[in-house]
């Protein structure tokens, strides 16, 4: 339990190591997005290092960094298709950001830091935690710009009639001040 608990709260990966910053500020405009993102990231993080997990033994030193990307890849352009083929509205309002989760630090980080050095089973539960902490901290950040920003939470209204949107919100200095707030209320939280 505690090792699901490190990517949800103790080690997460945006509000606690900043990784994987620019998906983070870039596509958290809307909770759809920050969802759509997440799952990309939770399955190409949970499948490349179940396979780095598996080949560890086999991957000689000097090339493992250029086979653990190819492996990312391999998956990122799975989920890259897969958005095109059945969510193109999706995949047209994450646009580039999809196929960046080839260079995503959390997901190269972990799969070196961790899947290359332990088990099958601690890697999977590892890569799933962090997936879920990235996942719930892109919901978050999402939903709060989405509400400020347009009024709605998965496109539904929740603001009444006469609510001005805060245009701040929806652009990048609004995904800054958003998760600057998220950190430090997280930071505070983790003091008490």
């Amino acid at each position: 339990m505690n090792k699901i608990i490190k990517g949800l709260w103790a080690e997460h990966p945006i509000f606690r190591q900043l990784l994987g910053m620019c998906p983070t500020l870039a596509v958290t405009t809307t909770a759809v997005n920050g969802i759509s993102m997440g799952c990309a990231v939770i399955f190409v993080l949970t499948f490349s290092s179940l396979v780095v997990s598996l080949i560890k033994k086999i991957v000689p030193n000097q090339v493992r960094i250029a086979v653990y990307t190819v492996i990312i890849a391999t998956f990122v352009t799975v989920v890259d298709i897969v958005f095109k083929a059945y969510f193109p509205a999706i995949s047209k309002s994450l646009g580039p950001y999809i196929p960046l989760i080839v260079v995503n630090c959390i997901i190269l980080g972990r799969c070196e830091a961790f899947a290359s050095k332990h088990d099958v089973k601690s890697s999977l539960i590892d890569a799933l935690s962090m997936g879920l902490g990235f996942t719930w901290g892109l919901l978050v950040l999402s939903s709060i710009r989405e509400v400020l920003g347009f009024g709605t939470i998965f496109g539904l209204t929740v603001m009444p009639k006469g609510y001005d949107p805060l245009v701040v919100m929806i652009l990048p200095a609004g995904a800054f001040i958003t998760l600057g707030f998220l950190v430090a209320i997280m930071a505070k939280l983790e003091k008490r």
